[in-house]
């Protein structure tokens, strides 16, 4: 199944997909995605059967919806940095030997559809197509050959970083959690759709120029590694977004760098999950 969160009358509503239209499921008794992954296995069973009971309320076509993220505010956002070989080869970075963590505020989430908004204090501000995973049953101390039954399912973050803020010190967080820097969606597709995880085409394309072509068999740490050495430190939470990095082709590898501007319109798309579309707009 494939789980969103759009906005109906000025309210978020989750939905599922069916068919190329958004079924919402306020009237089902989930007040949002969360909800969902938070109820397991039974919430999932009740999904199905609404989404085959007869219906008053007609659904929504895909296309016409104003998403949100399909979890405008997770647990907690958990990125990871130099995840892939040949990103840190372009970064000139030695390939990591333990994950590289770091975190965004919620208030760096948006929607598919829905501005970047460039600070006016950054000059470098970039692209980075990542595949996330989101938590179902959480948990701790995870060994990294029960990672399946700990995800939920995928969807996409473009983790979008002001490189004069990332780099100005050692801790890349002020760089990663402007207002708007975690576009993230449009849907969430639930584990059973993706069979391998580490086998997934991802990419970038900025103004249709496509940036970034990579494939997530070249992570470094997969999904179990990441979800056995996150847990081993802290507790896992249904909701949990976990980005597991970005190939090479970001805007700074470029020469001359290819930073986000006004105007621009970033697809990020990810293999079995869709495409994450984002207009770019400068901060008034």
């Amino acid at each position: 199944m494939r789980f969103a969160t759009i906005q109906l009358n000025g309210h978020d509503q989750p939905a599922v997909v069916d068919g190329g239209q958004l079924i919402g499921l306020s009237d089902a008794g989930f007040p949002d995605v969360l909800s969902v992954i938070a109820g397991g296995a039974d919430a999932l069973d009740r999904v199905r059967r609404h989404v085959h009971a007869p219906r008053t309320n007609s659904p929504l076509p895909f296309e016409h919806a104003a998403f949100r993220a399909p979890i405008p505010r997770p647990p907690k956002i958990i990125c990871i940095g130099l995840n892939y070989r040949d990103h840190a080869a372009e970064a000139k970075m030695a390939i990591p030997d333990v994950p590289t963590v770091f975190s965004k505020y919620n208030t760096s989430i948006t929607g598919h559809g829905c501005p970047i908004v460039l600070p006016k204090n950054s000059a470098k501000p970039d692209y980075e197509a990542e595949f996330a995973v989101v938590v179902g049953k959480g948990g701790r101390h995870i060994p990294a050959d029960r990672w399946r039954e700990h995800v939920f399912g995928y969807t996409i973050v473009n983790d979008v970083s002001a490189r004069d803020f990332q780099l100005a010190t050692s801790q890349w967080m002020m760089g990663k959690t402007f207002d708007t820097f975690a576009p993230m969606g449009p849907v969430i597709v639930t584990a059973d759709e993706i069979a391998d995880p580490h086998n997934l085409r991802i990419g970038t394309r900025v103004n249709g120029e496509q940036l970034q072509d990579g494939n997530t068999s070249n992570l470094i740490f997969g999904v179990d590694k990441l979800i056995a050495f996150l847990s081993s430190v802290f507790t896992l939470e249904p909701g949990d977004v976990i980005s597991t990095g970005t190939p090479a082709g970001v805007g700074f590898a470029y020469k001359p760098p290819k930073w986000l501007k006004s105007g621009d319109t970033v697809e990020v798309e990810v293999e079995g999950i869709g495409t994450l579309v984002n207009p770019v707009v400068a901060e008034e």
